[in-house]
Order: structure tokens, then C-alpha cells, then sequence
């Protein structure tokens, strides 16, 4: 792994846990940020999450060789 791709892998794991954060503050009713920010933050975070995964694991793949 380079320190490009744990970068990237780093920003998938943010983007997730920030995806099941909108989620269960959604499903509590009364989410603090209100609800269009989250789930603003909801429907970014998770093609952001696929998006910095799959680069991540080409970027580690590109460099194997």
C-alpha cells in the first residue's frame, strides 16, 4: 500500500462512518444538524465511500508490480 492509496482508503472510512451516522440520526427523528443537512451528508457519503475505495485499491493494485 502507498501512502496515496491509505489516503484514500483513510477518506472511505470517514465517508462511511459519516453515511451510518446520517443514517441513525435520521432514523431517531430529530436529527441535530436538521434533517436536509444530513441527509445531504447522507447522500454524499456513499458514492464518496465507493468512489475513495475503488481508487484506493487500484492506486494498490497499479503498485504491486
Amino acid at each position: 500500500m502507498t501512502p496515496k492509496s491509505g489516503v484514500f482508503l483513510l477518506g472511505s472510512c470517514i465517508t462511511a462512518i459519516a453515511g451510518v451516522g446520517s443514517v441513525f440520526e435520521l432514523s431517531s427523528g430529530t436529527p441535530d444538524l436538521g434533517t436536509l443537512q444530513t441527509s445531504i451528508i447522507l447522500a454524499l457519503s456513499i458514492p464518496l465511500t465507493v468512489l475513495f475505495f475503488v481508487v484506493a485499491v487500484k492506486d494498490t493494485r497499479a503498485n504491486m508490480k
